[in-house]
């Protein structure tokens, strides 16, 4: 089994960086291979609804020079997924906005080849808009008919500056409660 994570974050070692670790490195004690992709320091274009994807039935993307057909590739591959984002401005990076897009819109015109993946999203923040994040991460695995892991609360951290978000100790034990929930899942799917 894998599971793939995608870090939407410009800073490329900063709190979303370590929230995703968090429920990787549960994972990787449960046995379960991962991967953690930086996304947010790339240059991701936006779908332009060209509608190419929907006639190949592929579920890879016309647009082919940035990295969202390799990640679509290694989605494929796994069983898993995670997306983690942190909140700017009340939402998601536009680096995570324009992969949701891309990778939800291929993955359906491909026949839903997300469908029943685990799945799960993560946001973090300084104060606002986390619930939003993690809806707009949540819309990709339900139009794609991901099966969603849950912990005791929303997967959000709060943090501002780098390393903060190790001090919200709830939020810790959420992503960690997360990471073991995903792991139970998986070993019922695919053992």
């Amino acid at each position: 089994m894998k599971v793939v994570a995608f870090n939407g974050s410009p800073r490329k070692d900063g709190n979303t960086f370590l929230a995703l670790n968090i429920v990787l490195d549960e994972l990787k004690n449960e046995g379960i291979k991962t991967e953690l992709f930086q996304i947010g320091s790339e240059q991701i274009k936006g779908c332009n609804v060209c509608l190419i994807c929907k006639k190949t039935g592929d579920g890879f993307c016309a647009i082919d020079d940035d990295l969202v057909n390799k990640a679509l590739e290694n989605i494929y591959e796994s069983e898993s997924l995670i997306i983690g984002s942190p909140t700017y401005f009340g939402s998601l990076t536009p680096q995570t906005k324009a992969f949701i897009d891309r990778v939800g819109y291929c993955a359906r015109a491909g026949g839903f080849k997300l469908k029943r993946k685990v799945a799960a999203g993560i946001a973090i923040a300084r104060r606002t808009g986390s619930v939003d994040v993690c809806n707009e991460i949540n819309n990709l695995f339900f139009l794609n008919q991901c099966i969603i892991a849950a912990s005791t609360y929303w997967n959000i951290v709060f943090a501002n500056a780098k390393g903060e978000v190790m001090q919200d100790k709830e939020g810790v034990d959420t992503l960690k409660t997360l990471g073991q929930n995903m792991a139970w899942l998986l070993k019922k799917l695919y053992s």
